[in-house]
This record gives structure tokens, C-alpha cells and sequence, in this order.
């Protein structure tokens, strides 16, 4: 997770309460462990509504190797969340290593804020102008409150976008290699 992609605020309202993901468990960057493809360090997702998105991105992985999380920050605690979605990323290594085909959604509630990171091999795929159209998809659903609704359109939205060509990382890693030889 390399590049700096989308960071809006968003007119959010209140938040009302509401299998273990490959990756580096052990590194807890901003103090947030990677437990599973849903990071809900926030606790705004509603336990079925979890289990549906871990569903979704198991399924997403086992289809193109691309693996995807969603994780809910509680506090930024003065960080950007550009910073806070980079060091979670380096933290936790997402995506294959020689692909660097990992997205974090990142949803910090209680600033009202978004953030779509991905790495380097998923760039040409989800650009930052796909990312934030992305973004603007999930506003209406946050702005009325449904946070897990926006959430559950944001991921959709990335599955698409990584389904719509499921060859691009290898690609992409095989066109490095040529050029640095």
C-alpha cells in the first residue's frame, strides 16, 4: 500500500453500535490488529453484515488474488487518514508480494472521513479517479446514517472493479521484471 488515493470528508451523522485474513497479524499499526478481511476496530457493523462482507472479499480473493479489507478506525487520534490507512497497509502487508495487489477501505466514523488505499499492482485497475467515484456512491448511504449500507456499496463497487480484470497484476509484475532486466 504505497500510494496516497482518496481522502474525502463526509457529511456523516451519528453512528449508532452496531476467518482470519493472510497478512501480518502479528504488526498492530495506529494499535489496530489485522484479525480477518473486516476490521471493525469501530464497532458500527452489524454482526451479519460483517460476516457478509468477509463472504464477499474470501470469495473476491479466491476469484483474482486480490485481497481487500475494510476497516473501521474509532479514532484517528489526530492522524490523517491518509497516514492511518498507510501505516495499517505497510503494517500489514496486504496483498501478494509480488503483485502488491492489496485494497484497504478504510471508515473513520467519528471524523467523517473515507479512504480508499491500494497498491502499487492495482493502480492501473482502481485509479485514484475510480476510487473516489467509488467514494461518491457510498456519501448518500453515510449521510443518512447507514454506515453499513455505504460500506457494503463501497466493497461491491471494488469487486467489481478488480473482477473486471483478473489478469492486469500478474501483468503488471511481469512487465517490471522485463524492464528491469
Amino acid at each position: 500500500m504505497h500510494r496516497v488515493l482518496v481522502a474525502l470528508v463526509l457529511g456523516l451523522s451519528a453512528c449508532a453500535p452496531g476467518d482470519a485474513h493472510q497478512g501480518q497479524k502479528d504488526a498492530a499499526p495506529f494499535g489496530i490488529a489485522l484479525t480477518g478481511r473486516v476490521v471493525d476496530a469501530a464497532n458500527i457493523l452489524p454482526a451479519n453484515v460483517e460476516q457478509d462482507l468477509t463472504a464477499e472479499l474470501a470469495q473476491l480473493e479466491q476469484s483474482t488474488t486480490d485481497q481487500v479489507v475494510v476497516v473501521t478506525v474509532p479514532q484517528l487520534k489526530g492522524h490523517a487518514i491518509e497516514d492511518v490507512a498507510l501505516g495499517l497497509g505497510r503494517g500489514w502487508r496486504l496483498g501478494r508480494a509480488d503483485v502488491d495487489n492489496g485494497v484497504m477501505l478504510v471508515v473513520a466514523p467519528n471524523e467523517r472521513k473515507v479512504r480508499i488505499e491500494v497498491g502499487y499492482g492495482l493502480e492501473g485497475l482502481l485509479t485514484d479517479d475510480r476510487a473516489g467515484k467509488i467514494v461518491r456512491l457510498m456519501l448518500p448511504e453515510f449521510r443518512d446514517g447507514d454506515l453499513p449500507a455505504g460500506i457494503m456499496i463501497g466493497v461491491r463497487e471494488i469487486d467489481a472493479q478488480l473482477r473486471s480484470n483478473t489478469k492486469r497484476p500478474q501483468y503488471l509484475n511481469e512487465a517490471r521484471r522485463k524492464a528491469a532486466a
